[in-house]
């Protein structure tokens, strides 16, 4: 299957519901190809890029995945909330919710050919918020097993992305110990700090500076851009309430429906 032809049916399950098999070639045959597909997906879905969700940056994630990097993808502002929200799923592409931290930029942070340090990343960053990433395969059975190049062409298997209120005065938590916890329909389910997200919410922007975006544009100022999972990986169906708890910066709320 070409990229366009896999690009126009990943984005046709995005946006009408339903799944497609894993391609009889196996999909993407490298990472370029990968980031084709997810390139004509955005192209497709006229919408824009309103900064980037990192997946994979916790070792519970990589192991449901079957892979052992992170990757990113375009958060699209249709697909972009503001807590409290109410947010459509399609229980085919068997949706989960992760409570992460979303970072927003102060400054562009350009391509380069040498790499930024991590206080030069901490600098770019002027406010913090918690988030729900929604996630879930266009492909059938689920995220599982799906590894990197098929989730990283099915745009990081984002669903999408709801944020809490922007804190400026980010710099006086400890973003690492921080804890987050994750309750559905009243129920408290998972736990977990910023240290999940490869060991500092941080690192995940410094890793995402550092590979240029995975697409040599670098990092705009005003783009958000998503941790991965603090909390895990929590199912959900039409129905469920879930709130994500960020302790003094704020919570998060989602209702879901069909």
């Amino acid at each position: 299957m070409t990229e366009g032809a896999l690009a126009e049916w990943l984005w046709r399950c995005r946006r009408h519901g339903g799944t497609i098999s894993v391609p009889a070639d196996g999909g993407p045959a490298d990472m370029e190809a990968a980031l084709t597909v997810q390139r004509e997906i955005v192209a497709l879905s006229g919408m824009e890029s309103v900064g980037f969700k990192v997946g994979s940056t916790s070792a519970e994630a990589q192991r449901i995945l079957g892979t052992t990097e992170p990757g990113a993808s375009p958060v699209l502002d249709g697909f972009l909330h503001i807590s409290p929200a109410e947010i459509p799923i399609d229980p085919a592409h068997a949706p989960a919710i992760e409570g992460e931290f979303a970072l927003r930029l102060g400054r562009d942070v350009p391509p380069r050919d040498t790499e930024y340090s991590l206080d030069e990343i901490s600098d770019a960053v002027d406010a913090v918020a918690g988030a729900i990433e929604v996630v879930g395969s266009r492909f059938a059975g689920g995220l599982g097993g799906k590894g990197r190049l098929l989730t990283t062409a099915d745009c990081g298997a984002n669903i999408a992305l709801a944020v809490g209120a922007w804190v400026t005065d980010w710099r006086r938590f400890d973003l690492a110990a921080h804890q987050v916890s994750v309750s559905a329909n009243g129920a408290l389910r998972e736990e977990g700090t910023g240290a999940r997200a490869l060991g500092h919410p941080l690192n995940v922007l410094h890793w995402l500076a550092n590979r240029r975006s995975q697409t040599g544009r670098g990092l705009l100022k005003g783009e958000i851009v998503s941790t991965g999972t603090c909390t895990g990986v929590l199912p959900v169906a039409p129905g469920d309430h879930v709130v994500a708890e960020f302790g003094a910066l704020g919570s998060v709320d989602i209702r879901f429906v069909d």
